[in-house]
């Protein structure tokens, strides 16, 4: 966290149950105004549960939220009502999913689904709706937006439904956009272009965004601090150059070792043995340990406190 900021969003021992299954367990992060944090960890760690839960979008029941804290701009989001939420998300928080087509309308127009955001938070004046719409589908780089604004989901490219979701977060102008695996299902080609095209909204906006993600490399190129989750849990988070210079977490550092720039090129790239335990059937201790190589003793058995430094850690035995 920045000593010199006051956090746009902050998350404090959020922890979230799937029926009597702990998901999440005492996740804290914080994103500053117009920084982008990238969250990263294999599938099943809770990185997307905790996004939907910063908008209070989980699938409750199921699910629930047993304790914690979420804070937007100093307010408490967890106390606030369904009709503050819905002023609240698409306004000032947005979100992108990883596939457009299961977020996008089939039955209505690109335009329309964007004015009819822009029209939801900003008024009834339709013309001025429909001219702005016009204009962010210019602004996320989708060739004759007058045109495109006209077809259905289903009439575009993967990567042009991934602009238009991106134009509707940006209908108006949040404070904070939440892009959860937003170029996984898109070719190597469309997935860098989307990820400029954030990076460069962030920039001219002043936007924070938080980034959730698999991909490492991704990480290193666009985001200034990285959180890393594995098993509900937030085990290392740093200032993105000194995490992949220096990673402490046993986890981090044998992520890192799987990205194919870090391999001399046609070696098969290393796998961390195992997989990620389900919730309800994590181990005792440190949920790492049975996958870990420097596991000792105390990782079977008790589970570490995330240290409060700058480089937050979560381990018994780090690099």
């Amino acid at each position: 966290m920045s000593l010199t900021q006051t956090p746009l969003l902050t998350i404090e021992d959020l922890c979230i149950d799937v029926g009597s299954r702990p998901v999440i367990e005492g996740v804290s992060l914080s994103v500053n105004p117009g920084e982008m944090l990238g969250l990263v960890g294999e599938s099943g760690c809770g990185k997307s549960v905790t996004a939907l839960a910063i908008a209070r979008l989980l699938d409750e029941p199921p699910m629930h939220i047993r304790k914690g804290k979420i804070h937007f701009d100093g307010e408490d989001i967890l106390s606030k009502s369904e009709h503050e939420l819905e002023a609240l998300r698409g306004n000032r928080i947005a979100m992108i999913f990883q596939e457009p087509m299961t977020s996008l309308n089939p039955v209505f127009t690109i335009g329309d689904q964007i004015t009819e955001v822009i029209l939801l938070h900003l008024g009834p004046d339709k013309s001025a709706a429909k001219k702005r719409t016009i204009e962010l589908l210019e602004r996320v780089g989708i060739p004759a937006p007058e045109q495109a604004a006209l077809k259905y989901p289903h009439q575009m490219s993967g990567g042009q439904r991934q602009r238009a979701m991106i134009a509707i977060a940006l209908a108006c102008d949040p404070e904070l956009l939440i892009a959860d695996e937003p170029t996984t299902a898109l070719d190597v080609t469309v997935q860098a272009q989307i990820l400029e095209l954030l990076e460069d909204l962030r920039r001219e906006m002043g936007m924070a965004v938080l980034l959730i993600t698999h991909d490492l490399g991704v990480v290193s190129q666009y985001c200034a601090r990285v959180a890393v989750m594995y098993g509900g849990r937030v085990v290392e988070e740093a200032p993105a150059a000194e995490l992949f210079s220096k990673p402490r977490h046993r986890y981090t550092e044998a992520l890192l070792r799987t990205i194919p720039a870090a391999n001399p090129p046609g070696t098969e790239l290393p796998a961390i043995p195992g997989t990620v335990p389900p919730p309800g059937d994590r181990p005792d201790g440190c949920a790492f340990h049975p996958r870990c190589t420097a596991a000792v003793e105390i990782c079977k058995t008790k589970m570490p406190e995330l240290s409060d430094e700058a480089h937050r850690l979560r381990c018994w035995n780090p690099v």
